[in-house]
């Protein structure tokens, strides 16, 4: 009995030493947000990510609709964005960061936005810092914004 209590407690201990890691982690701003050759960037392989840009459409765990322009402004936008819980960190009134910190773990989450004026849709991207899956909770915000809008 006195050695599956000290397993108990050293699995609990790692992890809650992996959880501190990955907040720690999720604190960091990534390097590569942006615009990349005038488009919202790729997500990456694991499915913690959604986009609306013609190169994530190919895979069904990445894809969303984009917004479309005729629907909603730009800046009613925003305000969707911060009466959700997001603070904007950028807007150059073509290209939007903003930050969601999620209610349990505070890990922190980008969503980015693109101005397409031209075809008349606003291109939307939202990805977990860290971790391989993040249970749906980016589909479910970009989602969630859309409704309200």
């Amino acid at each position: 009995m006195k050695w599956f209590l000290m397993i108990v407690a050293l699995l609990l201990l790692v992890g809650l030493i992996a959880y501190i890691t990955m907040a720690m982690q999720s604190h960091k701003t990534p390097e590569n947000l942006g615009l990349q050759q005038g488009l919202l960037r790729n997500c990456p392989a694991s499915p913690n990510c959604v986009c609306s840009e013609d190169h994530s459409q190919a895979s069904a765990e990445h894809a969303i609709a984009p917004i479309k322009l005729s629907a909603v402004s730009w800046e009613r936008m925003k305000q969707v964005i911060t009466e959700q819980g997001g603070v904007i960190v950028q807007d150059d009134g073509v290209y939007l960061h903003a930050t969601f910190t999620t209610p349990v773990f505070r890990y922190v989450d980008d969503v980015e936005l693109r101005l397409d004026a031209g075809n008349g849709l606003i291109h939307i991207r939202s990805a977990s810092r860290v971790g391989r899956s993040d249970f749906g909770v980016n589909r479910k915000r970009v989602t969630g914004l859309m409704q309200v809008l």
